[in-house]
């Protein structure tokens, strides 16, 4: 379950993840900060895994291949600056090619 959080400046995108789901890896072209409030995960950056037990937040830098499987069921934001208020839009203005 996703769920958007819009602020001036700034967007969390709420994950609800089960265990065992992964999220894509993507890339961005800036960095950005990452939140597990909840669970834990295996976290992928560039060659690299990383297990992480909430609660933590890490950075993203830019142009890093990232993704993330639960391990537990867990809940993760990430956090972006954008002026982008629009939840169909974001993903695209945020996503790298």
């Amino acid at each position: 379950m996703i769920t958007h959080h819009f602020s001036d400046g700034l967007y969390a995108k709420e994950m609800r993840v089960p265990a065992g789901v992964a999220i894509l890896k993507h890339t961005h072209d800036f960095s950005h900060l990452s939140i597990l409030a909840k669970g834990k995960v295996a976290v992928l950056m560039g060659d690299e895994i990383e297990i992480i037990t909430a609660p933590a937040c890490i950075e993203i830098k830019a142009g890093l291949t990232h993704g993330v499987k639960a391990i537990d069921d867990c809940v993760w934001f990430c956090i972006h600056a954008t002026d982008e208020k629009d939840a169909s839009k974001v993903d695209d203005v945020l996503i790298g090619a």
